[in-house]
C-alpha cells in the first residue's frame, strides 16, 4: 500500500473535490447498524453531505478527503472502509440504471398500448361508421385513454426519470472517486 500523507493542509482542503472532517470512522456509517465496516450501512448524513458537495462538481474523477484525528486512524480499517464505499456506490449506480431502464421500458409499453387503443378505435369507426353505440362508447373507452397512455408513456420515456438520472450521476461520480484518509 502506498504511503499516505498524515497531515492535510488548509489549501488542500479548499482544493479537494469533497472534503469532510470526521470525529471517527463511525461518522461514515449508520449508528443503528452493528455490523463491521465491510457490511455496515452508510449514514444518511454522510451520504447527504457527499451529495451536497458533489452536486456542483463537473469533474468525472472526484477526490474525497476524509480527515479524522491522527490518533484514531487505522490503515486496516481505512482499507475496509474504502472498499465498502466503492461497493456501496457501484451497487447503487447499478440499481439506478436498472430503475431508469425499467421506467423507460414501462413508458414504451404505455405508448404501445395507447397506439393499439387508437388503432382499435379507428377500426371500429371504419367498420361501423354511423352508430350511436360507436359514437358514445368508442370515444370515451378507446380514444381518450389511448391518447392519455401515449402521452403518459412519452412522459416516462423522456422526462419521468430525471430525478433518478441525477442520482445515477452522483453514484457514478462517487464510485469512480478516489477516497483518501488524512489525519489532523
Amino acid at each position: 500500500m502506498a504511503e499516505q500523507k498524515e497531515e492535510v493542509s488548509v489549501d488542500e482542503l479548499k482544493h479537494a473535490n469533497i472534503s469532510l472532517i470526521l470525529d471517527s470512522y463511525n461518522d461514515i456509517f449508520s449508528s443503528f447498524d452493528a455490523r463491521g465496516f465491510v457490511e455496515k450501512s452508510l449514514s444518511v448524513d454522510f451520504l447527504d453531505e457527499c451529495k451536497r458537495a458533489a452536486r456542483d462538481k463537473d469533474e468525472t474523477e472526484l477526490e474525497i478527503i476524509l480527515s479524522l484525528p491522527k490518533n484514531k486512524r487505522n490503515l486496516n480499517d481505512e482499507f475496509k472502509i474504502k472498499k465498502r464505499l466503492k461497493d456501496h456506490f457501484k451497487h447503487h449506480a447499478g440499481e439506478k440504471e436498472q430503475e431508469i431502464k425499467k421506467l423507460k421500458k414501462g413508458g414504451l409499453k404505455w405508448m404501445f398500448s395507447g397506439f393499439i387503443a387508437l388503432l382499435v378505435a379507428v377500426g371500429v369507426r371504419t367498420i361501423l361508421p354511423e352508430s350511436l353505440i360507436v359514437d358514445t362508447l368508442v370515444e370515451p373507452l378507446l380514444v381518450i385513454p389511448g391518447w392519455f397512455t401515449i402521452w403518459e408513456g412519452l412522459n416516462r420515456v423522456l422526462v419521468g426519470h430525471a430525478e433518478k438520472e441525477q442520482d445515477l450521476e452522483f453514484y457514478k461520480k462517487m464510485s469512480n472517486a478516489q477516497v483518501v484518509f488524512r489525519g489532523y
